[in-house]
């Protein structure tokens, strides 16, 4: 009678643990009927992370200094640009790049003088070579829109610092005698000489510029317009002398 009673007491024992077995497993069958991996590590859907991005840059930049008379005429410069940016990725699709780009232009011109000794109206001219180095702090806010798969469009807007390291005149000289010592001692430069040594230009240039493009994975073709917000003359030969520097580029990048 004891045997009995002790293997009712196992048999129970033994049922009870396989129903609270039972209990902890997991339903490992959905409702598509497949079945359901616990190793398996599910790709977690997420519509914004924080993250950095960088990139190379390399492009043709194509400056213009604009102005409202002789002294300093109206001077278009072709270069080129490279640099490295970084993107911060923000939420609903904006981020905020800057970086830091450098950028080498050559451009010429001639520059009009009337003639100091000729019997009759004459001009004669400067003609100006101008060759600029500069870098670019640019801080831009990007709105990215999904096109199809990895094909995106952007739009940006932001203001850039303009810093001038060199900007070299190198001339030639179509003057007459009498008006080469008349603009020297106006103060004129008749020499090479560069502007922002000579205290003649203002090395900084604050631009606000705006642009867009689009991008391919890790690729992107982009262009903009920057518009010169002060004037860049220190030293004036003229009253109420002026100068803008404005500009328009386009550049490709890559993203590591």
């Amino acid at each position: 009678m004891k045997k009995i009673l002790y293997i009712f007491i196992v048999c129970c024992i033994a049922v009870v643990g396989q129903a609270q077995e039972m209990r902890r497993q997991p339903d490992l069958q959905t409702a598509d009927n497949t079945f359901f991996d616990p190793t398996r590590k599910e790709a977690k859907k997420q519509d914004y992370h924080f993250g950095v991005e960088y990139r190379l840059e390399v492009g043709y930049t194509q400056p213009q200094q604009r102005t409202d008379n002789y002294t300093y005429p109206d001077m278009y410069l072709h270069g080129a640009r490279i640099g490295a940016t970084f993107t911060f990725l923000l939420p609903l699709n904006f981020s905020m790049q800057t970086g830091l780009l450098y950028s080498l232009s050559l451009g010429n011109n001639d520059q009009h003088w009337r003639s100091q000794t000729a019997a009759t109206v004459q001009e004669e001219y400067i003609h100006h070579r101008v060759l600029q180095h500069n870098l670019t702090i640019p801080v831009r806010c990007f709105y990215t829109i999904p096109l199809w798969k990895k094909l995106n469009m952007f739009f940006y807007a932001g203001p850039q610092l303009h810093i001038g390291l060199a900007e070299v005149d190198y001339m030639q000289l179509h003057l007459s005698e009498g008006t080469q010592q008349w603009l020297q001692s106006q103060g004129v430069p008749t020499e090479k000489y560069d502007r922002l040594r000579t205290d003649e230009l203002y090395r900084t240039n604050i631009q606000m510029g705006l642009g867009g493009g689009f991008e391919w994975d890790k690729y992107r073709l982009q262009a903009g317009y920057d518009f010169g917000l002060n004037n860049r003359v220190k030293n004036k030969t003229i009253a109420e002398q002026q100068m803008w520097e404005w500009g328009w580029y386009v550049a490709f990048s890559y993203r590591f």
